[in-house]
């Protein structure tokens, strides 16, 4: 029996998507700066907690792709993967924690914050901008099998939710004063952000891809080469060959 050949990108190709990958992670690291600003200073003029915590995200978004541009600085990028995976899985975890906390506190205390169209503004902006950001970092992530630049494109994806959560907070309170609805699914977010930061934690962010679903051994090996996922794509290529 013939041991499974686990073929990746050619060392041009890989260099080549390590620099998008740290471009996209120093885009990430911009847009969220100035969001971040933003936010914050619309947060506290309005007296919104949700907009305060969406600005208090956008530095969380920012460390994870900080990570990312510390990773790919490495000669040998794959040498810090573990490392890296968990330093985003902590930034998951902190900002489900500060969501929860800030939505329960919301809830038990009532409050209402004010309109705010530049928040308003500022959410439909990022809903614009993270999705296509997610998918570049996330198909470059793969391209590479990089488990932290997949990880770093939920980051974003999260981002993306919490955009859409507060965007309708804000659209629901001003018009309907339902100012329950923001905390309510902010709730829901942190749930997603803990169960991603586990993943990222056990180093499932690249295996778990739906590239692995149904592939072929070799369009799955070429999907996941690098760090913890090596031995996962490789146990699996040796399963797949034994029942043959």
């Amino acid at each position: 029996m013939t041991a499974p050949v686990l073929l990746g990108p050619s060392p041009a190709r890989r260099a080549a998507l390590g620099r998008r990958a740290q471009l996209l992670a120093a885009a990430s690291v911009t847009y969220n700066a100035v969001e971040a600003a933003v936010a914050i200073a619309a947060g506290a003029a309005a007296s919104s907690v949700a907009l305060v915590g969406f600005g208090l995200d956008s530095i969380v978004e920012m460390s994870s792709a900080l990570v990312i541009l510390w990773q790919f600085r490495h000669p040998l990028p794959q040498s810090r993967e573990r490392q890296a995976l968990r330093f985003i899985a902590v930034s998951f975890f902190a900002l489900a924690g500060y969501v929860t906390v800030e939505s329960v506190r919301t809830l038990a205390t009532g409050h209402a914050a004010d309109r705010s169209y530049v928040g308003m503004g500022l959410a439909v902006a990022s809903l614009a901008v993270m999705p296509f950001l997610s998918w570049a970092q996330r198909r470059t992530g793969r391209a590479l099998g990089s488990s932290t630049v997949v990880a770093d494109s939920k980051q974003t994806l999260l981002c993306t939710y919490l955009s859409a959560v507060l965007l309708a907070g804000l659209v629901l309170n001003a018009t309907l004063g339902w100012w329950w609805a923001d905390p309510v699914v902010g709730l829901v977010v942190a749930a997603l952000a803990v169960k991603e930061g586990r993943e990222a934690w056990r180093g499932d962010a690249c295996c778990a891809a739906p590239a692995l679903s149904g592939a072929s051994v070799g369009s799955a090996a070429s999907a996941c080469t690098d760090g913890c996922c090596a031995s996962k794509t490789a146990a699996s290529a040796n399963k797949e060959t034994g029942q043959r």
